[in-house]
């Protein structure tokens, strides 16, 4: 491989720079297009769960009935829209789609507590939508909890000696967006880089202008990186840019270092984009480069790198391929720095695996490149 000319290197960069700048459609996708995705998918994706319609059947008719129907609405994920009379009646909502959730409290609910006794509800869930039945689960039993703490503290006498005291560390409100808007920037920038090189090649043949570059004294791998170069440096504003967005729009704590989060967005953003360059080089068509990129990194980065889906609970083979995913590892350190503030010790691994992955994607590159030029 032949050495680098700096003057060589700087004048593919700059040549580069040029025609990007030329571009209208470039200069969108590189520098409109992450800021879009990440305010749509943002604000789009959650998985926090709120106006939960909410049917109560209170066959008590108690001051402590009230209490707990007053504790479920003060929560602010439950709305009432119907008080039935029966439990048979809740059948009927259920199946239209108009409640929930339908709660049922048994005659005897206020003596049972006053006695020091338990009490026990009656709770149906629309389980049509699995998650959805999963969280308003874990929401109702929060809110009962909550509610027998506070009747414990006014005097009844506690059924169990032992108690347990939860505290949640990282995303103490456990709102999804702060989970969320990191690892978007992880999905966002590897469809978004991988994009942007898969036109730079594939451009130089669809415009006739590939014999003139490959006349040139530029080696390969000078050509190669040059046009990697402007792209390199477009990333790096694009992952500052949606970081400052998740702080400041999004409220997602950042607390981790900057600066180790640059240098690893650096190493993440070189195999990436190394990829792009793999795939401009294996098609002469800047429309097949881009639905190659887009195979190659969207569903990868949105399914695979545990973004969307825990990657421990995957079929073997699919965890597998997730190894070679870069997303997957950077969206561990998006996520790392953004809620947990760690450091280099935590994601080392992390770190030498993107560096790897950069090297291959390079090597790549440079080697289908050449073999176009013979």
């Amino acid at each position: 491989m032949s050495p680098i000319n700096a003057m060589r290197l700087g004048a593919i960069a700059r040549k580069e720079a040029i025609q990007l700048r030329r571009d209208p459609r470039s200069l969108i996708l590189a520098f409109l297009l992450p800021v879009a995705l990440l305010i749509l998918f943002g604000y789009a994706i959650t998985w926090d769960i709120d106006d939960i319609p909410l049917a109560v059947v209170d066959c008590d008719h108690s001051a402590r009935s009230r209490e707990l129907v007053g504790a479920f609405l003060a929560s602010g994920y439950f709305s009432l829209v119907a008080r039935p009379d029966r439990a048979a009646d809740l059948g009927g909502d259920l199946d239209r789609g108009r409640i929930q959730l339908g709660l049922v409290i048994p005659v005897g609910f206020a003596a049972d507590l006053d006695a020091g006794r338990a009490a026990p509800l009656q709770a149906i869930v629309d389980g049509s939508d699995a998650n959805t039945a999963t969280i308003i689960l874990a929401y109702s039993e929060a809110i009962v909890r909550c509610y027998s703490a506070q009747i414990l503290l006014h005097g009844v006498q506690p059924l169990a000696l032992v108690t347990a005291q939860s505290r949640v560390w990282y995303n103490e409100e456990l709102t999804s967006r702060n989970m969320i808007v990191p690892g978007l920037v992880a999905v966002i920038m590897m469809i978004i880089a991988a994009m942007l090189t898969s036109l730079t090649i594939a451009r130089e043949w669809e415009r006739g202008t590939m014999e003139q570059l490959a006349a040139t004294p530029a080696s390969r791998l000078e050509i190669v990186l040059g046009k990697l170069l402007p792209y390199l440096i477009i990333g790096l504003i694009d992952v500052v840019a949606c970081s400052f967005l998740g702080v400041l729009l999004f409220g997602v704590p950042f607390r981790g270092s900057p600066l180790l989060m640059f240098i690893l967005s650096f190493f993440f953003l070189c195999g990436v984009l190394g990829l792009g360059m793999f795939i401009s080089a294996v098609a002469k068509s800047q429309l097949l480069a881009t639905q190659m990129a887009m195979v190659a990194t969207f569903l990868p980065a949105y399914l695979l790198s545990g973004f969307m889906f825990a990657i421990d609970v995957m079929p073997t083979v699919l965890r597998g391929i997730t190894f070679i995913v870069p997303a997957r590892y950077f969206l561990v350190v998006t996520r790392g720095l953004f809620l947990k503030g760690v450091g280099i010790n935590v994601l080392f691994l992390q770190g030498l695996l993107m560096i790897a992955f950069a090297a291959i994607g390079f090597f790549l590159a440079v080697r289908v490149f050449r073999k176009e030029l013979a």
